[in-house]
C-alpha cells in the first residue's frame, strides 16, 4: 500500500483538502497519513484539529510549530521549528507520497526536510500568482520541491511548465475547494443564527480581510481602516467577519476587528474561525463578500455570491467576471458595493461561469497518486520550452 502523507496546518486549507483526505482514507490501496500542524494546534485560532477528528479523520500525529508571535522574526523562528520537527515525523512515518495545497510558511517550510530525504512531494494549486504576499515566493518555491502538480486552471499548468517542470507531471484538475462545496450541507439563515448566535438584516456582508505581506507594516492597518470607515456609512446592513490567519502582523487586524465588533455589536459578528461548513453557509447567505481572501475569488462565484476583492494580496489570480477589484481606498470600496447592488451586476452574477471547474478534483487527484509510479522521481530535469 503506498503511504499517502498530507500535511494541514490551516483552517482554510483543510476545508479544501476535507474532500481528498476522504478519498484516499476510503481507498482500501492507500495508507493515509495526517499530519496536523500550525493554526490547527493553537488555542488563538479555536484548536481547529478538532474539527479534523470529529469528521473522522484519524491524525496520524499534531506537529506544534507555531510560535505566539506574529513578527518577521516570530514567523522565522516557527519556520525553523518546522523544519525540526518534520524531519523527525518523516523518519518515523516514512511516507511514500507527501501531498500539500498552497502557498503558506509551514508548508514550505515542512518541504524542506522532505526535500533532502528524497521523499516525492505532489502539491496542489501550483502556478498561482498573489503579487501581493510573500506566499508568492513561497509557492513557486514548493512547486520546484515538488515532483507531481495538480493545478486549477490551465492558465496556471503552463506557468508551472514555465518553471522547469515536464508537461507531463501537470495536470489540469481543477479547484479542490469546489469539490467542497458540492460535498458541504449548507445551513440554512434558522440553522445559521441558532448556531453562531447571528442576525441578518436587508442587507448582509461577509468580511476577511488579511495582510499583504509584502508591504509595509503599517499598510495592512491603514487599508483595513479605510473598509471599516465604508461599514461605518452601511445603513440596514449585518455584517460578519472572519478573522486573520497567523500571517505577519495578522493580529494588528484581529484587534481592529474586536475594537469595531464590541462597539458595534448589535450588526457586526466576529469569528476567529467557523468552520467549513458554517463557513461556506455563511458566505452563501450573504449579498456578498469583502476583503482579498482567496475564497473571494475561487469559491465566491460557484455560490453566485459577489465579491469585492481589495488591494493587491490577490492580484495576478485568474479570476470570475463577478470578481469587482479595487483600490483599499474608502472612494473604491465605496463604489465597489454600489456595483455589487446594481441590478446590472447582480444579472451577471445569476450567469456567471467560475474558471476554477465544476468539481471532481479530488477524484481525479487521487486516481492519477493511486497510478503513479513513484520509484526514482525525486530525480528530475529541468523542463526548458523551446521558441
Amino acid at each position: 500500500m503506498k503511504k499517502i502523507c498530507i500535511i494541514t496546518g490551516s483552517r482554510a486549507e483543510y476545508g479544501i483538502l476535507r474532500p481528498l483526505i476522504e478519498e484516499i482514507k476510503n481507498d482500501g490501496s492507500l495508507e493515509l497519513q495526517l499530519l496536523v500542524t500550525g493554526m490547527h494546534l493553537s488555542t488563538e485560532f479555536n484548536l481547529t484539529f478538532q474539527e479534523i477528528e470529529k469528521d473522522g479523520f484519524p491524525i496520524s500525529e499534531k506537529i506544534e510549530t507555531l510560535l505566539s508571535s506574529d513578527t518577521p522574526v516570530g514567523i522565522s523562528k516557527s519556520m525553523g521549528l518546522t523544519i525540526i520537527s518534520f524531519s523527525e515525523a518523516y523518519e518515523r512515518l516514512k511516507p511514500d507520497l507527501i501531498v500539500v495545497l498552497g502557498d503558506r510558511f509551514e508548508i514550505f517550510s515542512a518541504l524542506v526536510p522532505a526535500l533532502i530525504c528524497g521523499i516525492p512531494v505532489a502539491h496542489i494549486a501550483g502556478g498561482e500568482i498573489t503579487q501581493g504576499a510573500f506566499d508568492d515566493a513561497l509557492r513557486h518555491s514548493i512547486t520546484k520541491m515538488s515532483q507531481i502538480h495538480f493545478t486549477a486552471t490551465e492558465e496556471y499548468r503552463k506557468r508551472v511548465i514555465q518553471l522547469g517542470e515536464h508537461p507531463s507531471t501537470v495536470f489540469n484538475v481543477g479547484a479542490p475547494g469546489i469539490d467542497a462545496i458540492q460535498k458541504t450541507r449548507f445551513l440554512t439563515r434558522e440553522g445559521l443564527k441558532k448556531e453562531l448566535g447571528i442576525g441578518f438584516n436587508k442587507r448582509n456582508l461577509l468580511i476577511v480581510f488579511h495582510p499583504a505581506t509584502l508591504e509595509k507594516k503599517t499598510a495592512s492597518k491603514d487599508q483595513f481602516r479605510e473598509i471599516l470607515s465604508v461599514c461605518d456609512e452601511l445603513k440596514d446592513t449585518n455584517m460578519f467577519f472572519v478573522k486573520s490567519n497567523a500571517d505577519t502582523h495578522g493580529r494588528i487586524i484581529n484587534a481592529m476587528i474586536d475594537e469595531y465588533v464590541a462597539v458595534n455589536s448589535e450588526t457586526t459578528w466576529a469569528f476567529t474561525s467557523l468552520g467549513h461548513e458554517k463557513y461556506l453557509s455563511l458566505l452563501r447567505q450573504v449579498d456578498g463578500m469583502i476583503g482579498n481572501s482567496s475564497s473571494g475569488i475561487v469559491e465566491a462565484p460557484s455560490l453566485k455570491v459577489g465579491t469585492i476583492n481589495i488591494g493587491d494580496r490577490q492580484k495576478g489570480r485568474v479570476r470570475a467576471q463577478s470578481v469587482i477589484d479595487c483600490e483599499a481606498t474608502k472612494g473604491a470600496i465605496r463604489k465597489g458595493i454600489k456595483t455589487l447592488y446594481s441590478a446590472a451586476y447582480q444579472r451577471k452574477l445569476r450567469n456567471v461561469l467560475n474558471p476554477y471547474g465544476k468539481g471532481n478534483a479530488a477524484k481525479s487527484i487521487k486516481g492519477i497518486i493511486k497510478s503513479y509510479q513513484l520509484n526514482n522521481i525525486v530525480k528530475k530535469k529541468f523542463y526548458d520550452i523551446k521558441g
